[in-house]
């Protein structure tokens, strides 16, 4: 018998179900398809040895101190922030656009306060932005929007931006300083030792199981329990009843290389050659020593695991007709980016994972957690958020990963 079948081995499921084992010490049983924990956010070593991202880079940011301290519970941190270049022109520059950017793609020499007045030039008013294509040429106008955007966003999502929500654009930057951070959020780290070592500490409690390689309606009639968190698909929950919700997908192609580097930055964009959108190196976010490397090439496609929320107005107005008959569902609780149909970075899904223990957790008894040893890392102490800002973005870039 289980207090709470969690559906999902993610973030938001992972999150849930610590926190009701050992804040109300609720027995829980955590269910996944695939054959491991983390979700999306999975990283292993490969076989010559390097840490990897199976399902491409997860890179952690958050302004919130409460869910950067959450995980802290669970890992110690490398300070880590991420920066881009796209191929442009036959050029490498940095993306998001900055003064650099236009120095070097154009040839100029403009200061910060010239290169606001160059990018007010070429923009182009509009009168109310509706789609990506209006958010981009609205800032930039439609030169940069041809070279940066238009051909990155078709491969990424099979339509043109004017097809597309204001809302996939709007919010990325255009900064007329030399910031080339792709985030600036107040907390930029990378889990030292990995998310999935972070995902093992989190789920190590004596009131969790977990069943993988497990679609949870093949075992949810044998098995006894009182509610459910479920984190996939909300479509799928209902039996595709409205039908099937539209997502983009991606296939990744992983290769390691004989020498210690391949690229100049973590992430190369390519909006407009090659079929692939990014390469990714991964030693630039894990910080490990090894003679070699491993990238990561993307695809998008539109058949796979679902990633990405094809954000259209018809696309929300379907997402309402099954949010509806999950406000029904009085003991399942919809969580994650799949249940919730919209498109969440880690630090959002942590966070929205949180606010739904707290509404769960309101009409539950608290207990006295039973101590229990810690299982971390021998000889190393947890870093506080402050710790982790002191230190800079230099911190344990010499250490190697075991």
């Amino acid at each position: 018998m289980f207090d709470y079948l969690v559906v999902g081995a993610g973030f938001a499921g992972s999150v849930i179900a610590e926190r009701l084992a050992k804040v109300c010490d609720k027995r829980v049983l955590l269910v996944d398809k695939r054959p491991h924990i983390g979700g999306n956010a999975y990283d292993h070593y490969n076989d010559d040895g390097l840490l990897v991202h199976k399902y491409g880079p997860h890179i952690f940011h958050t302004n919130s101190k409460e869910i950067f301290e959450h995980l802290s519970l669970f890992t110690e941190w490398r300070s880590y922030e991420h920066h881009v270049l796209a191929s442009v022109d036959g050029q490498l520059v940095p993306i998001p656009i900055n003064l650099d950017t236009i120095n070097q793609l154009y040839g100029l020499r403009l200061t910060s306060k010239e290169v606001d007045g160059f990018l007010q030039s070429m923009a182009e008013p509009v009168a109310q932005v509706r789609t990506s294509e209006d958010a981009v040429v609205s800032k930039v106008g439609r030169e940069l929007y041809e070279k940066f955007f238009r051909n990155y966003t078709r491969k990424q999502w099979d339509l043109d931006p004017s097809e597309l929500d204001a809302a996939v654009t709007a919010r990325i930057p255009v900064r007329t300083n030399r910031d080339n951070r792709y985030f600036t959020d107040r907390y930029q780290a990378m889990p030292l030792r990995g998310y999935t070592r972070m995902f093992e500490n989190m789920l190590d409690h004596p009131n969790i199981k977990i069943l993988l390689n497990t679609d949870y309606r093949e075992i949810a009639g044998e098995i006894e329990y009182d509610e459910m968190v479920y984190t996939g698909p909300v479509d799928e929950y209902f039996d595709y009843r409205y039908g099937k919700l539209p997502y983009r997908s991606l296939r990744f192609k992983h290769e390691t290389h004989e020498r210690p580097v391949f690229q100049p930055e973590a992430v190369i964009n390519y909006p407009n050659e090659h079929l692939y959108t990014r390469v990714t190196e991964f030693k630039y976010l894990t910080g490990q020593e090894h003679p070699k490397t491993s990238i990561v090439y993307e695809f998008p496609q539109a058949e796979g695991d679902p990633y990405y929320p094809v954000p259209r107005p018809e696309n929300a107005e379907l997402y309402q007709k099954y949010k509806a008959l999950a406000d029904d569902e009085l003991k399942v609780h919809f969580v994650g980016r799949l249940a919730t149909y919209k498109y969440y970075n880690m630090d959002q899904v942590t966070g929205q994972a949180l606010a739904t223990f707290k509404k769960i957790s309101e009409r539950l008894p608290r207990v006295q957690p039973k101590s229990r040893k810690r299982v971390l890392y021998p000889g190393n102490g947890f870093r506080s958020p402050s710790q982790v800002l002191a230190m800079g973005s230099k911190v344990d870039t010499e250490r190697k990963i075991a």
